[in-house]
């Protein structure tokens, strides 16, 4: 009976470990001729205010510019140039942040440095910030998400979805 107790305190250690943690996960698309990758950790909602005033992310102490994931900062690659809502990105390595100041009305933030902790963020090596679209989903998205779609020929989007948020910013390639 007692190792019995001991093995079931140990699976319920593990299965609330297990679903607190923020899986590595990759979004890639190709538009135009340029292939696109976003690598990121995707957290859990798991029932928390994620943004506005008072919302998890706003505890970050890089707030309110959000690592757009958990852990590592969310790496983005494209293999040829780009311009991402108006701004012209260089084929490269970057890092994504998103400024949530206005949790409807994000922009995206294209970071030049690149292998960071999500909360070393350096406004100095940034490349530049488009405003989001955004829009709401019809019922809470439990993780986060990220997609890279192709519109056809040259043009696409970047989306990020989560709680209670949809944003989307056009790419087009070059």
């Amino acid at each position: 009976m007692k190792y019995f107790l001991i093995l079931a305190s140990l699976l319920a250690t593990l299965c609330t470990a297990s679903a607190q943690t923020s899986p590595p996960e990759t979004a890639s698309g190709k538009i135009g001729n340029a292939m696109l990758e976003i690598k990121y950790c995707a957290p859990s909602v798991l029932g928390r205010q994620i943004f506005g005033e008072g919302g998890r992310v706003m505890h970050d102490p890089t707030a309110p510019i959000w690592r757009a994931g958990a852990n590592d900062a969310t790496a983005f690659h494209t293999s040829a140039d780009l311009m991402i809502g108006g701004l012209a990105v260089p084929k490269g390595d970057y890092t994504l942040y998103v400024n949530v100041k206005d949790p409807d009305a994000w922009e995206l933030v294209i970071n030049k440095q690149t292998g960071q902790w999500g909360t070393s963020y350096d406004a100095s090596q940034d490349l530049g910030r488009v405003k989001m679209e955004m829009s709401k989903p019809p019922a809470l998205i439990e993780m986060l998400k990220y997609t890279i779609s192709s519109a056809g020929g040259n043009k696409g989007t970047i989306q990020l979805a989560w709680e209670k948020h949809i944003a989307s910013v056009a790419v087009t390639a070059k």
